[in-house]
This record gives structure tokens, sequence and C-alpha cells, in this order.
């Protein structure tokens, strides 16, 4: 199904389909020809104190900027608009309109978005490595959307992790197909103009860039495009829209040639191997559809490739590391460790240039390639020229005499060396796995490295563990937080996207025993963390039933292949640790192949290798990262080349990384750390919210004064989440925002409550946290009463009854409504203030709401009986026995 990308150009033909455009002005093309003059532009100012100023520019009157005439509006005569087929739809190419002084540059225009891709080459080489110098950056304006940035900074600035993901897209399946020895320094810039909220500007970003280096002079060996496969209701649809995006169980990301998958990269929900193959072949076809298009188109269009500019180390060179060094480097590659391994090759690359330069096969600041030394290295320059006497010669020539040359040896560059020695290491490690079926560490190629996994290490942390997997290490650190600690992100959808669950990856220098500069993370730092984020989103229970903000730090301690996996592996016993109630456990490992065996002796059949290291990976013909469980996959990566035999041995080893893992010692906790925060989610109904809030938030943050809550958080819909760090203030908070939160009913009795304050025409009761309402002077008692003082003080406790709601919300209580028909005789004697026993009430079967702070404590328990079943009125934040209140 997946072959090289060097194959040969799919043979159909699409179908072009030209926009007519408008002419503004009849054009004519004119020569290039006569000398430039000096043209004055005034720009005048108005008439007031300011100067005039002038703008002087040098100009051709005669020709305009793209050849037009210059006496009318500029025409683009190379203009190009074709429609190619994108999936189950088709797209918009136009090229020659904007950017035109760049190599090339397209726009492509899918439903109302827009992605336009400039593709520049530098015109001189730059210093030959082992490596392409291909730039990518993609950036979403806001003025796509009709927005500006928020923050105090109006523009786009630094570039956001998710434009970093695509710019890898991009970047992965094209730096394959520009064959060895290119070096001229190549920036793909790709901009996201307009966006219509439907239609996914990454899979287009990877298709113009792909379209646009096709035009360019980059000699790439063929056109690549991008397409993401989703599985909505049991069937694959090629590019979905957002919305269906949003019922989607799979996220597959694909991009190749028409004849090879180049990039994979996908998430879903524990789908089995065999829909994920069926998903890839599916997009394959799509790929293979756009890229005919564009090859055809490319073709018609394109600009001439700079093949010429293609430099190899001599082949010479080969045979000269291969007898200087095949032995010993055959011997190097099988030690066992990689730091020693490392330094005996390192001091191996070094004995062969300094031999080759004892024997003048090297100098310094020779151009690359096949080069004839200079003559001035060799011979003198006097005897070059024949000496004339002066006067015989009347035009002052200088007669050369050819003088045969001596047989010069190829010089070579300390480059070449490096790069050719580089691959001969390669080439030597490929055919030791190949013939003798054993790796450099000793292991078979479906063998896994020792795994050791420990937990609980950090004491003070929420969650920790350590997972080491051969000489790869990580160490994984699991926060909880309420909503505060969520990741804002800002982007093109128009409303603010929260992330609760995060992770952060994390690779220092040290990790490899190097020194480096440590600073912002890099593209692939936030690449693998991505990839191991969504590794892990998967397991991760639904917000209503953990309803904590997730934070997990992996830090690669030591690495020597598949450190993203590791973080996976780390990042589930961690969340396990800290008490995160995950549906499953889930690990990743780190594929490898060599695909051309038979030049190593093999039956030409790809070998696989399970659990690559640092050198496998550089050295073989595929990365592919796979994360699951015993039955599915949730993430899986993938760079060159896939097949299915890659995925059943990924899932074997799958299981044996998940069988070492439940071996962890000391295994997780599987319950919250005291140092984690209590987070607890209530109720209200939606029109309470804005009185819970109060002016300018005033009355929420007097209920976390008061109650000593780290944090409440309020949502529209009436969820409430309390944060705290521990159980009484906790407790505080709930009873506060149900009494505030409740709804009174007429009749209701309350017991037991604090006189808050006095007027002179009654006293204002407490009859729940933070709820008080009136009791009139002449409702304080059966007789009459000059002042309220007369018969109570503050901080006195009584019962009342509810007897009146006003428009307003307003509370009005009465005492006297509850007082015996007897009390309130001539006699007019006062009534005793309510004991603690006369709360209790034992005969009666009613139940109450008990507010004295003693008995409000952690538990926040009613006075009286059990705690009664929460009502199914939504409205009302109390529960009604017999027609009096408690509060749920």
């Amino acid at each position: 199904m997946l072959t090289s990308p060097s194959n040969a150009l799919h043979s159909s033909t699409p179908h072009f389909f030209p926009i007519r455009r408008s002419k503004l002005c009849r054009s004519r093309n004119l020569p290039h020809s006569g000398g430039g003059k000096l043209c004055s532009l005034s720009l005048l100012s108005a008439r007031t104190a300011s100067s005039r100023f002038s703008v002087r520019a040098l100009v051709r009157p005669d020709v305009s900027e793209d050849g037009g005439d210059s006496g009318g509006a500029l025409s683009f005569p190379n203009h190009i608009s074709v429609k190619i087929p994108f999936g189950n739809r088709e797209i918009l190419v136009e090229t020659g309109l904007m950017g035109r002084q760049a190599s090339s540059s397209v726009t492509v225009t899918d439903g109302e978005t827009i992605v336009c891709t400039s593709v520049c080459v530098a015109d001189v080489p730059s210093e030959p490595s082992d490596f392409l110098p291909l730039y990518v950056h993609y950036q979403e304006r806001f003025s796509a959307v009709g927005r500006t940035s928020g923050g105090f900074f109006k523009r786009e600035g630094k570039t956001k992790d998710h434009e970093v993901l695509i710019c890898r897209l991009i970047d992965r399946p094209l730096r394959p197909t520009v064959p060895k020895g290119f070096y001229n320094e190549t920036q793909i810039l790709s901009w996201v103009l307009s966006y219509d909220g439907l239609h996914a500007p990454d899979a287009l970003a990877v298709t113009s860039a792909g379209i646009a280096v096709a035009l360019s002079e980059v000699p790439n060996a063929k056109a690549i495009a991008g397409v993401r496969v989703g599985l909505i209701g049991g069937e694959f649809i090629v590019n979905p829209t957002v919305k269906e995006m949003e019922e989607s169980q799979l996220d597959l990301f694909l991009a190749g040639t028409d004849t090879a998958i180049l990039t994979i990269e996908g998430y879903s929900n524990f789908l089995p191997e065999e829909m994920l193959l069926q998903a890839v072949k599916i997009g394959q076809d799509a790929v293979q559809a756009t890229c005919t298009a564009i090859e055809a188109l490319a073709k018609k269009h394109g600009k001439a490739k700079m093949v010429d500019a293609i430099r190899l180390p001599p082949p010479d060179l080969y045979k000269h590391v291969k007898e200087l060094a095949g032995e010993e480097l055959s011997k190097a590659l099988q030690i066992k460790g990689k730091i020693p391994r490392r330094k005996a090759i390192s001091s191996l690359e070094e004995k062969v240039l300094t031999v080759m330069t004892e024997k003048g096969y090297v100098v310094d600041e020779v151009a690359f390639g096949t080069t004839e030394a200079q003559p001035e290295l060799l011979e003198d320059e006097d005897e070059d020229e024949e000496v004339v006497p002066e006067g015989e010669v009347d035009q002052g020539d200088v007669h050369i005499r050819p003088i045969p040359r001596k047989s010069i040896p190829l010089l070579f560059s300390e480059v070449d060396v490096k790069l050719v020695f580089k691959e001969v290491s390669s080439k030597l490690l490929r055919r030791r796995i190949v013939e003798g079926g054993k790796r450099s560490d000793g292991r078979t190629p479906d063998e896994i490295r020792p795994i050791d996994s420990r937990c609980g290490l950090l004491p003070r942390a929420h969650g920790s563990s350590l997972f080491t997997r051969g000489e790869t290490q990580a160490l994984a650190v699991v926060t909880l937080g309420d909503k505060q600690m969520a990741q804002r992100i800002d982007n093109l959808e128009g409303s603010d996207e929260y992330k609760r669950f995060y992770l952060q990856y994390t690779f220092p220098p040290s990790s490899v025993g190097e020194v480096g500069r440590i600073g912002a993370p890099s593209r692939r730092e936030i690449g693998h963390g991505t990839l191991a984020e969504r590794a892990l989103e998967t397991i991760l229970p639904s917000d209503d039933d953990f309803p904590y903000t997730i934070r997990v730090e992996s830090t690669i301690l030591e690495s020597n292949g598949s450190s993203s996996m590791a973080s996976v592996c780390g990042g589930c016993l961690a969340l396990q640790d800290a008490g995160v109630p995950v549906k499953c456990s889930v690990a990743g490992i780190a594929m490898g192949m060599v695909w051309d065996t038979e030049e190593f002796g093999g039956d030409g059949s790809p070998l696989i290798l399970s659990d690559i290291t640092g050198a496998e990976d550089a050295s073989g013909d595929m990365d592919f990262k796979v994360a699951g469980n015993e039955d599915g996959v949730t993430a899986f990566q993938m760079d060159i080349k896939i097949m299915e035999k890659a995925l059943i041995q990924a899932k074997a080893g799958r299981r044996h990384i998940l069988a070492e893992m439940a071996k962890c010692s000391p295994p997780p906790t599987l319950s919250l750390s005291k140092y984690a925060p209590l987070i607890h989610v209530m109720k209200v109904h939606p029109s309470k919210v804005y009185s819970l809030i109060g002016s300018g938030g005033k009355k929420v943050k007097s209920i976390i004064e008061e109650s000593g809550v780290e944090a409440i958080d309020m949502q529209d819909d009436g969820i409430v989440k309390i944060m705290a760090n521990n159980v009484a203030s906790l407790e505080r908070a709930k009873a506060i925002i149900s009494g505030l939160t409740m709804v009174p009913t007429i009749g209701d009795i309350y017991r037991n409550c604090e006189i808050k304050s006095m007027a002179p025409y009654g006293a204002f009761v407490e009859i729940a946290p933070g709820r008080e309402g009136l009791c009139h002077i002449s409702e304080l008692s059966a007789e009459w009463l000059a002042k309220p003082e007369d018969a109570y003080k503050v901080g006195d406790r009584i019962d009342v009854k509810l007897i009146e709601v006003n428009e307003k919300g307003q509370l009005r209580l009465s005492v006297r409504a509850l007082l015996p028909e007897s009390d309130t005789g001539k006699d007019g004697q006062k009534p005793p203030p309510p004991t603690s026993d006369s709360t209790k009430d034992k005969g009666s079967p009613r139940k109450y709401v008990n507010t004295s702070s003693k008995d409000r404590g952690a538990s926040s328990k009613v006075a009286s009986g059990d705690m009664p079943k929460k009502s199914n009125d939504e409205d009302r934040g109390s529960s009604l026995v017999n027609g009096e209140a408690t509060i749920s």
C-alpha cells in the first residue's frame, strides 16, 4: 500500500476549471530597456505651520513594475486560478496575484477559509550539514475573523503552541522530498487570511505549502498534500468540517505524495488497529488525487528547479572512510552504553579526519564537492606568464603560455568527511541488525528494554512517578487545581478556550549529557508534549465526575529514544498516584524500521524494531510512535512509512509495557493527596448567580474572605465550584451559598437565628448564612415596645417565622407569630429567649434550620433529626418539611 516517495508520478491527469477574472485595463508587455530617470513626487501638507515634504523615487517612467502599461492600473498576466480535488470537495488555487517577488506564492481557498503561502530560496548555499535548512512559519491572523489579539499589544506576537504543531505538520512531509545535498536556505511562510469557522486551516495550510514548493525553484522530487480523516457515525469522512469533528471518534491527519504516505498523526478513542489502517487507506486515496492535480499544475506553470545547486560528497570519499574506519567503527557500534558508544564513535571520526589531513586529502576552505586544487597551491604564478619586453605589445596584453599540468589529487572538505562518516556509520548499524539479528544493545528486533517504575517520590506533589526504560527516564508530576489553573487559549474560534488538562514536556540538555541553552520550549518539546497529552486525554474522567484542572509535567532526566512515549507511561502512573480516577492504564512505544533489507543481505522484507534507541531512530527508515491500552490506540505519530506489521508489533509491545507498569513499586496511591485542594460542585438556580457575584464581584469576594476558601467559580448555568484547602472552610462556604440562593416561602420557620443588627424600627435577623430578614418592632413581642432593645440585643438568638416576601425579595419575619396564645395575654410578659433545648422540639417530627456557628461547623448538618432528602424543585435552595425549612 505504501511505497517510496521516489516512485514514478501517477499517470492520471486532473481537470482544471479556469476562473474568469475581470480585466482592469488593457495591458501590453514592454521591453525592460532604457536607463532609469529621476522622478519627483511631492506630498503637500495642509496649509498650516508645518513644512512641505518631498518624496523622490527612482523609477522607469516607461515600464510598470509588472511589465504592464504604466499609464493605467496594474495587470497580472501570470495570474492563474484552478480548482483541484480536496477530499470530497474542491479547493481554489491561485498564483501570480499576490507575493510575486517570492520564488512562488499561492492562495488556497476552501469555503471562505483562505491560506496564503510563499516560498523563498536563498541564492547562495549555506554551509553543508546533515539536515536541510528549511524554515517553516505558520500564523493565524486574528483579522481573519474580524478580531484583534487579546492583551495589551494588539498584534500577533509569539507563535502559539497550536501554530507550532501545524508548522511541524508542514515541515515533516516536505523535508524527505528534497534530495540530499541541497543547502540553499528555504523559507515557507503561511498565513491564514480568512477563516469561516467551518473549514479548518491546518490541512489546507499543508496542501498550500505543497503547492507552493511544487511551483517554486526548490528541487523537490514529489508534490505533497495533507488531509484529515474523521470517523462520524461509523463512517470515515475526508476533511470533515469543524462542526463534524466535534462528533468524531477519530482525528487522523496524514500527508504524502501520490505514491507514498510520509506523515501520519492521529488521536482516537481506543480504536482497533484494523480501523486505523482502513482510515489511512481512505486518506491516502484522497492525498493521491490532490497530489496528481498539483503535479500537473506544476508541470504547466512551475519554475525550473535548482538541480545544479545540489552538491553531494564525492564517491571516492566513501571508499577512503570505509578503509580507515570500517572495522573499528563496527566494534564501536556494538558498545551497549550510549555515552561510551558516542565517545568512541566521536574519537574515531576525529582520527579519520586527522589521518586524511596528514595524507593531504582534507583542506580547509575548499569548495564543497569534487574540486581541483587551485594552481597557486602547487605552481608558481610566474611560470604561467610570458614576460614581454616593454613596448613590444601595443594593446598592453599579457600572453599566457600553456604549460602541461601535473596530476593533482582530489581534495575534500572537513564537512564532506563528517557527512560521509555519519552515513557509513548508519549503514553499518543497519547491516548489523539485518545480518546478525542483534541491535547495538544486544536486543532482538522485537525485544523491549528493561523497565522500572516508581510512584510517590515527591511527598508534597499531588502525584508523581519515575518511569525508566533502558537509558530513557521521565519524571512525571501531577498538579491539581480549579478553573483558575486552566490554560487559556486565544484562537480564531471567537471565544476563549480553556484546557482543563495539559501536559508540558521538558527536554533539558543534561538528559543526553550535553551542555546547552535553557529557555522557552522548543518546537520539538511542544510537539512531543502534545502527543503525550492527547494520548492521556482519552482516559481522563469528565469534568462532572472530577472537577479539577490537571497539569502534568514530564521532565526527561535521561534520553536514549522514545522519551515522548516514556512521558505517556510516567504520566499515566502519576495521574493514578494523584488519585485521578482514570478509565484505564495506557502505555506508549516507539517503533523503527529498516526498509531495504536486501541491500544488507536480508530477504527484502522490511524489518520492524520495537522500542528503538536514539541511534536506531536516526539511522532507520521509520519513526512510529503509538500509545494505547491492550485493546486499542489513543494516539499515534509516524514519519516516512507505516505498515500493518508495525501496528501489530507495537500492540504486543504496549501489552508488555503495561504489564511492567503494573509492577510499579511503590504503587500509585489511587487517592487524593492530603496537599491537593478540595473541590465541591453544587447547583443553584441560574437566576441566583448574579446575587452570588454581587456588584463588581463584592459578594463572592466577601464569601471567600469569610469562609476562608481559595476560590469560587460560577457559571451561567448555575454550576458553582468551591475550592478549599480544608473541609471546615469548604462547608462554611457551602452553607453561605445555600443560604444566599435558597428561595424562602411564606410560613417557613427558622430556629435559633442570630440578631445581626438593630434599628429603631426593628431587628435584622440572619436566618441563613449571609441571608437576613427584618423583624419589625411590632413583631418582636406580643406587647408594645418603645424600642427593640427593650426586648433583645445584638447577638441574641430567637425563633422566627417568615410572614412576607415583598417584590424586591426582602424578607419580613415575626417572633410574635410563633408565641403561644397564653404569651399574648394581658400580663404582657416577654417570653424568655430560646435555649438550646428549645430548638430541639423533641416531640415534633418537623426539621428546622440551625444557624449557630457551633452547630454549623465542618459537617453543616441540620439542628434536629436526619438530613432531609433534596427537593426536586431546583428553584429552591432549601428543603421543606411540614412547612418549615432546612438548608441542604
